[in-house]
């Protein structure tokens, strides 16, 4: 036993509630755009695959192999706490449920993947909300070259530059700097980072969960 189990819960439980915010923000992003013939636009069609994105990285299916150790209760929870989860439901009732177990003494928590899991859901969710982000300005941009009028041969060169934008701006929303921008964040906020998962680690976890549709 080193002492350090208490923090293993609480960096969980940090992450999980970044998790579960970030979920509330690209939930409620829009999709559908109020002029049907922008449904294919670039932007409109980015805010689709983040709503996408974002419903599979709540779904997805969690690793529910436990981990064993030797050394009694104690060793066995640091085990679970460094590798796994607690099994709730991948839905924002199960991110509640977990908040409101980790309250409990450690050996109470019923056990699967957890600081991997959801530090790797956390990042996919910051990259889906800055995408997002992304694709919204782009909106603003077209809106204010449009000025309520449809795109013509006038605005054309306008519209297209806003095109070049999003690209520009996706292309900058890198898992390296998202790992970063995380990182500094918590941080910052004096958040126990010690057993924190590569940026490598968080890559193979969302190479191992392919979208299927």
């Amino acid at each position: 036993m080193d002492g350090l189990n208490d923090y293993r819960t609480a960096r969980v439980a940090e992450v999980l509630s970044d998790f579960r915010t970030l979920q509330y923000y690209i939930a409620a992003a829009p999709v559908d755009p109020p002029n049907p013939d922008d449904y294919y636009t670039e932007g409109w069609a980015a805010l689709r695959q983040c709503s996408m994105d974002g419903q599979h990285i709540l779904n997805c299916a969690a690793d529910v192999t436990v981990p064993r150790a030797s050394g009694g209760e104690a060793e066995q929870a640091k085990a679970e706490l460094k590798q796994y989860v607690d099994t709730f439901p991948n839905d924002k009732t199960g991110i509640d449920r977990f908040l409101t177990l980790r309250k409990k003494p450690l050996t109470e928590i019923p056990s699967c993947r957890i600081l991997l899991d959801s530090y790797s859901r956390r990042h996919e969710g910051q990259k889906i909300y800055l995408r997002q982000a992304a694709a919204q300005r782009w909106i603003e941009y077209r809106e204010s070259v449009l000025q309520g009028q449809r795109p013509s041969s006038a605005n054309r060169r306008q519209l297209r530059a806003c095109d070049e934008q999003l690209r520009s701006e996706l292309s900058q929303i890198t898992d390296e700097a998202i790992y970063q921008e995380l990182r500094t964040s918590d941080m910052n906020m004096r958040r126990w980072t010690a057993e924190d998962p590569s940026l490598r680690a968080v890559q193979r976890w969302v190479r191992a969960r392919p979208q299927t549709t």
